[in-house]
């Protein structure tokens, strides 16, 4: 956990600097922050325990949700424009992000559930 919050003061401090010095490109700024972003989300990610991974994947899924929002708002838009072709391709895939979210999430807590011997099973079996 204190390398993740190095990394974050360090990133902080870089797109900080950059963002103050003269004649940076607007799309290379922004491409920086994604990189460091990136990588901070790496080191995050990488220290979480097991036990924690539930967790995480909630959080993901609750970021997910928030994501096609704003799809939606940008798939909403009057017209046919880039805009509207881009919000609809963000809502399948942020969808697809969540549904696919949950089931992971539902079968890693199924590895937490105590298992039914087989002679215990087939003894309460009605007939």
């Amino acid at each position: 956990m204190q390398k993740a919050q190095e990394l974050s003061a360090a990133a902080k401090n870089v797109a900080v600097t950059a963002q103050q010095s003269a004649g940076i490109d607007p799309l290379v700024f922004s491409l920086t922050v994604f990189a460091l972003a990136c990588f901070v989300g790496y080191y995050v990610v990488w220290k979480v325990t097991p036990a924690l991974h539930s967790p995480l994947m909630a959080v993901t899924n609750a970021i997910s949700s928030v994501i096609i929002v704003g799809a939606l708002l940008a798939g909403g838009l009057a017209g046919f424009s880039f805009a509207k072709v881009m919000g609809f391709i963000a809502i399948a895939l942020a969808a697809v992000n969540i549904f696919g979210g949950f089931i992971v999430t539902q079968r890693m807590l199924g590895m937490f559930k105590k298992k039914v011997p087989a002679a215990k099973a087939i003894a309460g079996a009605k007939p």
